[in-house]
Parts: structure tokens; C-alpha cells; sequence
């Protein structure tokens, strides 16, 4: 039988494809999101993948008193999972305490709310940031936490102590952490992708809106690193795949098959590319030339690093399952049909 399952941030990119895949394995969601990166319009594109429009609340995590204010009353949710935080590297070197902020002050809101109103249950949206410049790779979930290289990386190490701390001490609380890699792709239906409000921080959604013709031309940040073209090396991983990861994740707590009160795994494809092999598998997938101009590094990025999935492949009997360029395609689709759609309005 489906639980009710609030998830913060649900209209978000990560977020809009995990409450598909929750509707998909019979769950109810219950969505909350401050809408500062996503448009309303996610919710339609939910409806039309599966059918289902999920509830919705416009609440800022920050707001202690609105968030009460849901909770209040509400015996129905049984689980949380947590996405709700701003989440761009380059902009947290920039803009440090709005970082701190927003992504402390939410969760520590959100838990709070959770151990007053009985809930036991969170899955955290955690990053392999946490990792810094790993000694080693691929990363498994035994390497070190490392001084963070950027905001954003710290606040995801002290919101994974929060969680881990609380359930420690003898609050009713299970939970995991899910440390992810680089997220790329959307729905292979093109109702729901990456959409970000603005000028694109990560990767994919630059090569397609340069693609597109949006952007004249993508910058590559830094050609000497220590990596066979010269360009930072990432774990890419389908959306849709991670996804599936989190419905598998709030299950194990669900059915109270996690080992501890707190765990973490790496969700990744546990092989890295290169920003250029990504361009140029893009273009494969695709037929789509990208300009792109090489430039200075970037404050904040790793040089390289990669998952080692073994953790989340047998504790979780989860693994990544599509391709690089399959991945590239959806994106490709997506950014076609969002463009079309906003042409249309």
C-alpha cells in the first residue's frame, strides 16, 4: 500500500521527477516549494506523465510559522523527502550566506516540524561535494569528508550532520542521505526537464540552450587539469535514474530495512566523462554543433571525480541504467518542447 509522502522542492528538476516516479510506484505526494527556481507549470507536466496532479503548497521552508502552520493538522504524511536548497556552486562562492541561509535554516525548520508532528522518515538530497578533491577514485562512501571547496558543498556536509546528529540523539528519526553526482537529462516524455530561472549553472542546460540558440556560446572552465583533455571530469547521471533512487531510498525507511538510524550512498554511474566528451557525445546524440570557447577556471569546481556505486548497488538493489547519450537526447527534447510550449503561451 502507497504512503503519503511530502517532498520539498517537488517542482524543482530533481525534485518534479521523483514525484513522477512515486506516483509511478502508488504513493501520494504532497508537493511543498517556494517556486524561486520552478514554475507552477511543472505540475501540469506531472499530470499529463502520470495522470495524477499532485497537491501543492507555495511555502518557503525558511517560514517557520507557514511551515507550522501546514504541518498543523496534517496525521496524513508518513515520509519526507528533503530537496528544497539552492544548489549552484558558482553562485555560493559569490552569494555565501544567502547559501547559508536558505539551505540551514529549511532543513533545520523541516526537522523540527517533523520530530513535533511525528514523522519519522527523510531521504536528503546530498551531493558529492561532500567529498571535495577525493584522495581517490572512483569515491565510495568510506573516503573522507573533506574541507568544502565551495558553500554549497558545506552546506550539504552540515545538513547531513544535522539529520545524522538528530537521529543519534534519540529523536524518532530514520534517515539517508543520497550523494549524488551530476544530474543531467529530463523525461523521456519531454513534459518535465531542467528548466533553471535565469542564466544555467550547471552544464546540460547550457549546451542545450546553446544548442538552441538562447546562448551564443558555452564556456568550458579550464582546459589544464590533470584529465585527458584537460577538462574537470563529472559522474553524469539520468535524472530519471536518480530518481528512482530516492523512491528506493524512502521505501528502506518505509519498511524499516535500513541497518542504522542513518545511512548515506553514492548515486552515480560510477564512470566519469570530461566536459568535451559530454559536448562531443551531445553532438553525436543529436547532430547539433555546440560553440564553445575555453576560459579561466571556475572558484569552487573539483578537478575530477566519480562515483563507486557498489554501496547503492547491493545495500539498495538500485544502479544507473541508461546511457550517456540516451541522456543527452532527453535533454535535447525536453529543451525543444519547453522552448515550443513557451512559444505557444
Amino acid at each position: 500500500m502507497g504512503k503519503k509522502i511530502l517532498v520539498t522542492g517537488g517542482t524543482g528538476y530533481i525534485g518534479s521527477h521523483t514525484v513522477v516516479e512515486l506516483i509511478n510506484a502508488h504513493h501520494e505526494v504532497v508537493i511543498l516549494d517556494n517556486l524561486y527556481n520552478s514554475g507552477i507549470s511543472v505540475l501540469d507536466g506531472i499530470r499529463d506523465i502520470t495522470g495524477v496532479k499532485p497537491e501543492f503548497h507555495q511555502i518557503d521552508l525558511c517560514d517557520k510559522e507557514r511551515l507550522d502552520a501546514f504541518f498543523a493538522g496534517r496525521d496524513d504524511i508518513d515520509s519526507v523527502i528533503h530537496f528544497a536548497a539552492y544548489k549552484a556552486v558558482g553562485e555560493s562562492a559569490e552569494k555565501p550566506l544567502m547559501y547559508y541561509h536558505n539551505n540551514l535554516n529549511s532543513t533545520l525548520n523541516l526537522l523540527d516540524a517533523m520530530i513535533r508532528h511525528g514523522i519519522s522518515n527523510i531521504v536528503f538530497s546530498s551531493s558529492c561535494t561532500v567529498y571535495g578533491e577525493p584522495d581517490k577514485l572512483p569515491v565510495d562512501e568510506q573516503a573522507p569528508v573533506k574541507e568544502p571547496s565551495s558553500p554549497y558543498g558545506n552546506t550539504k556536509q552540515v545538513n547531513e550532520q544535522m539529520i545524522r546528529f538528530t537521529v543519534e540523539a534519540g529523536h524518532p528519526i530514520r534517515g539517508i542521505s543520497l550523494r549524488y553526482f551530476n544530474p543531467i537529462g529530463a523525461h523521456p516524455s519531454a513534459k518535465i526537464g531542467e528548466a533553471p530561472q535565469g542564466i544555467p549553472n550547471n552544464l546540460l542546460p547550457y549546451i542545450t540552450q546553446t544548442a538552441f540558440g538562447i546562448r551564443e556560446k558555452l564556456k568550458v572552465f579550464g582546459n589544464d587539469y590533470d584529465t585527458p583533455d584537460g577538462t574537470p571530469i563529472r559522474d553524469y547521471i539520468n535524472v530519471v535514474d536518480l530518481s528512482k533512487a530516492h523512491v528506493v531510498a524512502i521505501e528502506r525507511l518505509i519498511d524499516q530495512k535500513n541497518k542504522k538510524g542513518y545511512e548515506f550512498f553514492n548515486i552515480g554511474t560510477g564512470r566519469g566523462h570530461t566536459v568535451l566528451e559530454v559536448i562531443q557525445a551531445f553532438e553525436r546524440a543529436t547532430g547539433q554543433k555546440i560553440n564553445h570557447q575555453i576560459v579561466a577556471r571556475r572558484p569552487g569546481d573539483v578537478e575530477k571525480v566519480y562515483a563507486d556505486t557498489t554501496a547503492a548497488n547491493q545495500e539498495l538493489g538500485w544502479k544507473a541504467e541508461k546511457t550517456l547519450e540516451e541522456t543527452l537526447l532527453s535533454a535535447w527534447n525536453w529543451e525543444k518542447a519547453y522552448r515550443q510550449n513557451k512559444n505557444e503561451q
